[in-house]
């Protein structure tokens, strides 16, 4: 998984980018009719009902734009929400306020969604031993966002990128020549570049899983698109040799059926992929 200063330079990145996309050279509406030294307040309204997140987002966002602005935090991230809550109350120059309003609101809303769905998803699973992973289906350029809102709701961050774990699926396998060349390959790629990267390999039946066991050194195996019993069959044969996680169009229906047969984990696409805004506004008081 990436350290803590590398997911912090991703939201300093996200948030540049994002400023740079909406402000330009200047947000001429505000600087048309608001005089520069004109000061206000505005509340972060909550108009749904779910999980609260972006909330430290927000607050970076307002310091990043204008580090004069000071925040009146009411709820924090993770927090129950409903219709009339208002979640702080940001104050200072109106224009930084305005030019803060969009990226704050884009990201809480999306974050919200996601960690109101993970939450869902984590209740789900209450009574098992089974944990909600996220994946990389994310929304190209605010990864970091959609992550942190898993986290937020309950959930755990499966790996980052391509960068931080070594994952084989079916087309890294078939490529490499089968599942054993390509575990093979791959620990002696990790050898020679000097890199300590976990090994995850996907198995499409109950067939590859046990190939997938005379190798050494896979961290974890994930069962694809299998049932209920290949899943349990699946769990047996592997004991304690490495982890095991279930993936492919699980969803509330099934969730917990898939957590009873005892994988370790279940990701789930739907987190980040299949979510609708929290509507929240902000408002001048």
């Amino acid at each position: 998984m990436i350290s803590k200063e590398q997911f912090q330079h991703e939201i300093e990145g996200i948030i540049k980018n994002a400023i740079r996309e909406d402000v330009g050279d200047g947000d001429h509406s505000s600087l048309a009719c608001i005089p520069n030294d004109a000061h206000g307040k505005a509340k972060l309204l909550v108009k749904d009902e779910g999980i609260l997140a972006g909330i430290e987002f927000a607050k970076q966002v307002f310091a990043y734009v204008d580090s004069k602005l000071e925040v009146e935090e009411l709820m924090g991230d993770g927090s129950e929400v409903r219709y009339g809550d208002i979640a702080f109350y940001v104050s200072g120059r109106s224009q930084s306020i305005l030019k803060s309003e969009r990226l704050v609101l884009n990201a809480m809303q999306r974050m919200s969604a996601i960690a109101s769905k993970t939450r869902s998803y984590v209740k789900l699973l209450e009574g098992t031993a089974t944990k909600i992973l996220d994946t990389r289906k994310t929304t190209p350029g605010i990864r970091a966002l959609e992550k942190w809102a898993v986290k937020i709701g309950g959930g755990e961050n499966h790996r980052f990128a391509l960068f931080d774990m070594i994952m084989l699926k079916d087309n890294h396998i078939d490529f490499a020549g089968g599942i054993t060349k390509a575990i093979a390959k791959t620990q002696r790629y990790l050898s020679e570049s000097g890199r300590d990267l976990k090994i995850i390999v996907e198995a499409r039946n109950l067939e590859e899983v046990g190939e997938i066991l005379k190798s050494d050194g896979v961290y974890q195996i994930l069962l694809d698109n299998f049932d209920y019993t290949e899943t349990k069959k699946a769990v047996q044969l592997i004991g304690d040799r490495c982890l095991t996680e279930s993936s492919g169009n699980i969803n509330e229906e099934t969730l917990r059926n898939y957590a009873e047969c005892g994988v370790d984990y279940i990701s789930a696409g739907a987190l980040t992929h299949s979510v609708y805004n929290m509507d929240l506004s902000l408002k001048a008081v």
